[in-house]
């Protein structure tokens, strides 16, 4: 198995675990705070995003101008709530078959990274018992760009020491596959097909990827 050259890279919302829904009541706490209402088709803009770019385009939501203290203390705000929701996280919280995919990888020895735009991803990753299964977590405290930029990508790779064409991304936003595509990998759609439409491969969610199909994308 020393001769397997691929890397497989996983975003983590959305893909791994469902943490959008606490992303999603941290950002309509703060909105409400700040009067105004914010909803689940307005949080569609924040996949993929950073917390700065999402906090901006909040504001600009609701018209609200900010000094930079202010938006420093609301990005701080939101971050703490974020992580009141996610403290009781568990395993059961895991989208379906992710664990199924990742011990398969694991078991051929194919080297593994996450590839977030969360600065939290550790300690979720811990909560729901996956970081084991990772050889190198790249999140936002190690990127200076945010998705659509590759940068996050082309870290994760060098760290895996695998090539970024031999390299294959699972992303469920419009933000990450272009990055994964810009990075020159073969990106893989978690999610509505139409939306992510520039991958090069799309399924619902993990249920629909067979062990036959992950052992095509192996390259040896």
């Amino acid at each position: 198995m020393n001769n397997i050259k691929t890397g497989f890279i996983f975003d983590l919302d959305g893909v791994i675990v469902d943490t959008a829904k606490y992303h999603y009541l941290a950002w309509r706490k703060l909105a409400h705070e700040l009067g105004f209402e914010f909803t689940h088709e307005q949080n569609e803009l924040f996949k993929g995003v950073s917390r700065k770019r999402c906090l901006e385009i909040l504001l600009d939501i609701g018209g609200i101008k900010a000094t930079q203290e202010q938006f420093d203390t609301w990005m701080i705000e939101k971050n703490v709530d974020y992580l009141a929701y996610i403290e009781n996280m568990n395993a059961s919280e895991i989208l379906p078959d992710v664990p199924k995919v990742l011990e398969y990888l694991k078991n051929k020895n194919i080297p593994i990274a996450l590839g977030s735009a969360s600065k939290n991803a550790k300690p979720i990753l811990e909560k729901v018992n996956l970081l084991s299964y990772f050889n190198t977590i790249v999140d936002g405290n190690n990127v200076t760009k945010a998705k659509p930029d590759p940068e996050v990508f082309l870290i994760a790779a060098e760290q895996l020491g695998v090539a970024p064409s031999n390299c294959i991304v699972f992303e469920d936003a419009v933000a990450g596959i272009e990055a994964a595509n810009a990075a020159h990998m073969v990106s893989i759609g978690i999610g509505d097909a139409n939306t992510l439409s520039e991958a090069k491969y799309n399924f619902k969610d993990f249920t629909e990827i067979s062990l036959a199909f992950l052992d095509t994308l192996i390259v040896h």
